[in-house]
């Protein structure tokens, strides 16, 4: 159990670092892409740090035994919003308060309020979508349901992409890791290769800490579902929590928010219309309470954030009692 703990701790180590480096990368190719500061950070980044929790479903299902691996499968993809939306906005806000001096008008976030209130509102229609899904009795249904996530979130791109100031306008980008020879105008090809070897990183990084986590897991008796609905997200997850945080240590907020909501926007679309086709979409009853606990967080805060037209870092932490009142549900086998 102690070696377990050890490749805990150093997997851990990987994603640090990976996400460190990731960051740096992703702000120089926005640069370089003259892309928009939202696009980076719920586009490049939200989707790149996705990746190591992606797999986990889509390996679940194809490769794991047909009943349990489905389930699996939709834990891990149900799992990876609730987290975003409890757990990650959660801790985001409480770096927000460590990195206080970061903020000239603390406790308010250094948001840009229409990136958010966007990102908010595709993830709420979307998550919706996809719970109703499940309730439909045709397949057929589902499958329309399927094609309507994807095109949404293509929608999605398209806005954000071509929408805000370009990255690196609002503050200032530290120098390329991988080619600090041009601090001010990196090779594209050195900054392209830092973004990839830092995903390899994360992806790595997350994939031993999943093993890990399984391992212990399965040591303290935690059922299949809970494994890939709690415990898996929690590893895989990391990437886009560490990433924010590195950015909220910076004070540059609106990125660290877009990563975080740019990922629930994809984790709420894409990864929900694979399952709708590669799987029943038969949601249990305790599928469906993640499902709502994760969509009255998100509403909550874009409630908050169209009356007062800011985020505060208190708002953000609050959004933590729902991830606690679902492990408490768990605890207690209530509904489990």
């Amino acid at each position: 159990m102690l070696q377990d703990f050890g490749i805990l701790i150093f997997s851990l180590a990987i994603i640090l670092l990976g996400a460190e480096v990731f960051t740096n990368g992703i702000e120089w190719l926005g640069k370089k892409l003259r892309l928009a500061e939202g696009a980076v950070g719920s586009v490049l980044a939200a989707v790149g740090t996705a990746l190591p929790e992606t797999m986990i479903p889509i390996i679940a299902i194809f490769f794991g035994t047909e009943e349990v691996g489905k389930e699996i499968g939709i834990g891990a993809i149900l799992g990876a919003p609730f987290m975003l939306a409890t757990l990650a906005l959660f801790m985001t806000g409480a770096a927000g308060l460590v990195y206080r001096r970061k903020r000239l008008r603390f406790p308010r976030m250094n948001i840009n309020p229409i990136i958010l209130e966007r990102d908010l509102s595709f993830f709420i229609v979307l998550y919706t979508l996809a719970l109703l899904a499940a309730f439909l009795p045709f397949h057929i249904g589902k499958m329309v349901i399927a094609g309507t996530l994807v095109f949404m979130y293509l929608i999605y791109v398209y806005i954000t992409i071509n929408s805000g100031e370009p990255v690196g306008s609002s503050h200032k980008i530290n120098p390329c890791i991988f080619d600090r020879k041009c601090p001010n105008n990196p090779s594209l090809r050195k900054i392209i290769l830092q973004v990839i070897i830092a995903l390899g990183l994360i992806i790595i990084g997350a994939k031993f800490f999943v093993n890990e986590i399984e391992k212990l897991s399965l040591i303290f008796g935690v059922p299949g579902f809970v494994l890939a609905l709690i415990i898996a997200p929690v590893a895989t997850e990391l990437p886009e929590k560490f990433n924010s945080i590195i950015w909220i240590s910076q004070g540059k907020d609106t990125l660290a928010m877009g990563n975080i909501t740019g990922a629930m926007v994809f984790q709420s679309s894409l990864i929900p219309a694979l399952g709708i086709v590669l799987t029943p979409w038969n949601l249990s009853t305790k599928a469906v309470i993640s499902v709502v606990l994760a969509l009255v967080s998100a509403s909550l805060l874009l409630f908050y954030l169209k009356r007062k037209g800011h985020i505060t870092v208190y708002i953000l932490m609050f959004n933590g009692v729902f991830y606690l009142m679902f492990i408490y549900l768990v605890v207690n086998r209530i509904f489990f």
